[in-house]
């Protein structure tokens, strides 16, 4: 078999549930008490509880993943809940491409919890094992479609150098309409506060489960 088809073959648990299903994790398995301990529906005060409530509508493991930190503050919360689920459901942007950015920006800030959650997704959503092999193995992609290629390079020259040079831009434009810009700009803008959320909380994979980068690679 394919070391690809051997790679994606593996990836089934956060595709089976989505983000929310992926991300409700244990605290680390250390002897440290965990930053914010894991918060259930019957913990949640009278501020919490109505986002606890939209949280649970679209997840079927309860408040995990960045969401246990975030409900602490609830109106950020609410605001940043509501940005997630236009950005991950309602987006202008093809859901593979979607997912490939929101990998790009996991890749950059090592998330194990990001790349957990949503390395399943993208090979759902159509990416190849190659391309996401080589982009956990901090390679750029070989093989990449145009609109890959795009991606990748758009996110890639924004979020290192600061700025989308007048090249990168003009070929996202030959795949993507302003809207779709906007909107990609906004996912890996966003994914750097998730990654930021989850390292600040210390999350991280499920018990039992492999950390996607290991130390020294």
């Amino acid at each position: 078999m394919h070391s690809a088809s051997i790679w994606l073959s593996s990836l089934t648990l956060a595709a089976a549930g989505g983000w929310f299903a992926a991300t409700m994790f244990a605290a680390p398995a250390t002897s440290k008490e965990p930053r914010f301990p894991q918060l259930t529906m019957d913990q949640l005060d009278e501020k919490q509880r109505p986002l606890g409530e939209q949280i649970m509508k679209v997840s079927s493991v309860g408040i995990g993943g960045p969401y246990n930190p975030m409900i602490r503050s609830p109106v950020l919360g609410q605001r940043l809940f509501d940005l997630f689920y236009y950005l991950r459901w309602q987006t202008s942007v093809p859901t593979k491409l979607n997912e490939f950015a929101i990998l790009i920006i996991g890749q950059q800030w090592r998330s194990q919890v990001e790349w957990f959650a949503h390395a399943p997704l993208a090979a759902k959503a159509g990416l190849s094992g190659d391309i996401i092999a080589e982009l956990q193995a901090n390679k750029r992609p070989s093989n990449m479609a145009e609109d890959e290629a795009a991606v990748y390079d758009f996110v890639t020259e924004l979020t290192t150098t600061k700025k989308v040079s007048d090249e990168t831009y003009a070929r996202a434009k030959k795949v993507f309409n302003d809207q779709q810009i906007v909107d990609l700009t906004a996912v890996a803008g966003n994914y750097v506060m998730v990654a930021m959320m989850l390292a600040m909380a210390v999350e991280t994979v499920p018990p039992g489960k492999e950390e996607p980068f290991k130390v020294g690679e």
